[in-house]
């Protein structure tokens, strides 16, 4: 694969199959950015895992980098009031199923109460393709709308390892801070480590990278992967 000037610059600025310390890793992640756009940071991590096996959950982010996101609630009239209450950008029930059984999704996290999950579900075509469907495992499903809207609005986001076992996540800005990324990184890496399946043998955390949008990526040497 070819890359840019710029791109083999800043590749000449580390040795490429060093392992580094998190914060220092950041800090050159943070060095090699080039954009003139404020560049997301990367975080990609290669899973020990079976075809079987996935490993999704989510995690609340302690420093937020992104605005705040329009959430959509599906849920009854007696729910209304604590979903619009609590931040929601739209809320409703028929109404707003038949809007995105249409093809709207103007929409960046859709939640949904237990009881009306039997009609979202037939939105799979619209939402399930866009990533967008309400689902138990990630909290999206819940009668808890207050407390999952709090989460949210504060920087709730989902992660979940592919079918390859490779696990990506954006984690910050380059203008942030390499200690707010690495607490943002830190706090993943522990959830991730939590979700091990117990029937993983060996190393479970086999690589662990980070990089920039248009940044080459840099290896982590994390402790205590396995």
């Amino acid at each position: 694969m070819k890359h840019g000037k710029k791109y083999n610059e800043n590749a000449k600025k580390f040795k490429p199959e060093n392992p580094y310390e998190l914060k220092e890793a950041l800090t050159l992640v943070k060095s090699m950015a080039y954009a003139k756009f404020d560049e997301t940071v990367d975080l990609s991590v290669k899973l020990n895992l079976k075809k079987s096996q996935t490993v999704r959950d989510t995690v609340v982010l302690p420093h937020q980098f992104r605005g705040d996101k329009k959430v959509l609630v599906f849920c009854k009239p007696e729910k209304e009031k604590e979903a619009q209450d609590a931040g929601a950008a739209f809320v409703g029930a028929d109404d707003l199923i038949e809007k995105v059984k249409g093809g709207w999704t103007d929409f960046d996290i859709a939640v949904a109460t237990p009881d009306m999950m039997k009609d979202v579900g037939k939105l799979g075509m619209v939402l399930g393709r866009k990533g967008l469907m309400p689902n138990p495992k990630t909290g999206t499903v819940t009668f808890d709308l207050k407390g999952t809207l709090a989460e949210l609005r504060k920087g709730r986001v989902e992660f979940r390892a592919d079918k390859t076992g490779v696990l990506h996540l954006a984690v910050g800005k380059v203008s942030m801070e390499p200690e707010q990324v690495a607490e943002n990184v830190t706090v993943v890496m522990t959830e991730v480590k939590r979700k091990r399946p117990t029937d993983v043998k060996g190393e479970f955390i086999q690589t662990v990278s980070v990089s920039s949008t248009m940044g080459p990526g840099v290896w982590v040497a994390m402790k205590d992967q396995d």
